[in-house]
């Protein structure tokens, strides 16, 4: 039986034999830089995965994910950085240091408490004298939902937040009439910022809720197009063009579409 250590061997030794003068002329190619997409790529192939319940699946997009960890590793041991047993070593040292109610003597009995320890460790793991800002370290490359929603719950575990729901509804339906003003006095600018305000107020009321923005948009996303492929059909059964039905006509075969979709 093949242990671990020695599955994870194999794969480093295959990555570095790939990347070796007499190997894959694609892979010697390759630099940190052209390799960002693929692992965005191979991450949402993962989160597909998760959401499919097809654990099959999952093993193989969690390889290919890992692939990128180590192919990356491989580029940084070439330029003499560091190593795949260096980032090992790195997360499992972190891992031990931030969880000192497990590996230590801190007590922490609740997940609320974990994650305030773990929000103080990293303050002051990089020996800063003074802890970084709570908004700091964000990804700049993560979508812009996810993001709002992140840098939200931080602020919010500081006490920067609404104490009750009814704040959270006061202050959306605050920017969606500063939209309409804007939109009054036809003031690009404004209309523009005015609906980035917009959005970050619904984020936060998804975030209040419970709900992340990122997932929810993206189930919305989903129904849309299912409802208007299904609508595509519908008028295809009817030797219909699109193109040359009314608003009125498209908008009742999607709401009888929608009725259908909900009864059955």
């Amino acid at each position: 039986m093949t242990t671990r250590c020695d599955s994870m061997e194999r794969l480093i030794e295959i990555m570095r034999t790939l990347r070796d003068p007499g190997g894959c002329p694609w892979d010697r190619e390759q630099t940190l830089d052209s390799l960002k997409s693929n692992l965005i790529e191979e991450t949402y192939e993962v989160i597909d995965a998760i959401e499919s319940g097809d654990r099959s699946e999952l093993k193989s997009e969690l390889g290919d994910l890992l692939l990128q960890v180590v192919f990356q590793a491989q580029i940084c041991n070439e330029e003499g950085a560091f190593n795949f047993d260096d980032v090992a070593q790195g997360i499992a040292d972190k891992l031990v240091r931030r969880h000192p109610h497990v590996f230590g003597d801190v007590q922490a009995d609740t997940s609320g408490e974990v994650i305030r320890n773990w929000e103080k460790i990293k303050k002051t793991e990089k020996g800063e004298e003074t802890p970084r800002s709570l908004v700091e370290g964000i990804p700049r490359h993560l979508p812009a939902l996810a993001k709002a929603h992140l840098v939200q719950k931080r602020v919010a575990r500081a006490g920067f937040e609404w104490d009750e729901i009814s704040g959270v509804v006061e202050k959306l339906e605050e920017e969606l009439a500063e939209v309409k003003e804007a939109m009054a006095r036809k003031d690009a600018a404004a209309i523009r910022e005015e609906l980035g305000d917009l959005l970050f107020s619904t984020v936060n009321l998804s975030r209040y809720l419970g709900h992340d923005s990122e997932e929810l948009l993206n189930e919305n996303i989903s129904k849309f197009m299912r409802r208007f492929q299904a609508l595509e059909d519908r008028l295809h059964t009817e030797n219909r063009e699109i193109e040359k039905c009314s608003l009125e006509e498209l908008d009742a075969v999607w709401n009888a579409v929608k009725a259908e979709e909900k009864s059955s």
